[in-house]
């Protein structure tokens, strides 16, 4: 069991770091993104991709964030808590990056989902935001149920986590950044704990926002 959840946990940072040891890309393959994730055809033979679904979560100023919040916007998703004792800091410094670099563009929203809600409600997460000295209405920090957002993880943006008393802080968690589009759709998986991931990121959104995908 715990060895099958360690692959599940990686399995959105096999995905990137695959991609990444590849042959190079051709110039037309970086200027498209795949849409990653199961698909399915409907009864036309269109394909359907798989979507982020509808979701309901409040952030640090008490705002009822859903998904009219990203709508028309590209935005990148992870998964932390403040009292992440492991990874959760690296990933924070590496997110202000992507806020920093993108603070100036309207179509860009980061979202960061608390996966100890129960500790991280509202105040807690505001005065998480002051310390990062972030742009609230670029990044916002989510709580919601602590069933809601562990479902939410798992099955909408394909990156597990669980809790986990063995593990560092009581969760066990991947680092990934998640690139979805303007649909909803998942464009990439990335090792949100190491710069030159990031980087890649970075490039791609450029890539997403250029393209008006």
């Amino acid at each position: 069991m715990f060895r099958t959840l360690l692959v599940i946990l990686g399995f959105g940072l096999a995905l990137t770091s695959g991609c990444s040891q590849n042959k190079p890309e051709t110039d037309q393959e970086k200027a498209s993104l795949l849409i990653m994730g199961p698909r399915e055809l409907d009864a036309n033979g269109d394909t359907i991709f798989h979507q982020i679904g509808s979701f309901r979560f409040f952030d640090q100023d008490s705002n009822l964030v859903t998904e009219d919040l990203v709508k028309d916007k590209i935005y990148v998703a992870d998964f932390f808590f403040t009292t992440c004792p492991s990874i959760c800091p690296k990933m924070a410094q590496q997110m202000i990056r992507v806020h920093d670099a993108f603070m100036d563009s309207s179509e860009v929203v980061l979202l960061s989902h608390s996966l100890d809600p129960e500790y991280d409600r509202v105040p807690i997460l505001k005065d998480y935001a002051s310390a990062l000295a972030i742009n609230t209405e670029k990044w916002h920090l989510l709580t919601g149920s602590d069933e809601n957002i562990y479902d939410f993880t798992n099955s909408n943006y394909m990156v597990a986590a669980v809790r986990d008393e063995d593990a560092p802080g009581g969760v066990m968690h991947s680092g990934a950044f998640v690139l979805v589009d303007r649909d909803r759709h998942i464009r990439g998986f990335y090792d949100g704990t190491q710069p030159t991931e990031v980087d890649r990121l970075m490039e791609d959104m450029k890539l997403l926002l250029a393209s008006g995908e």
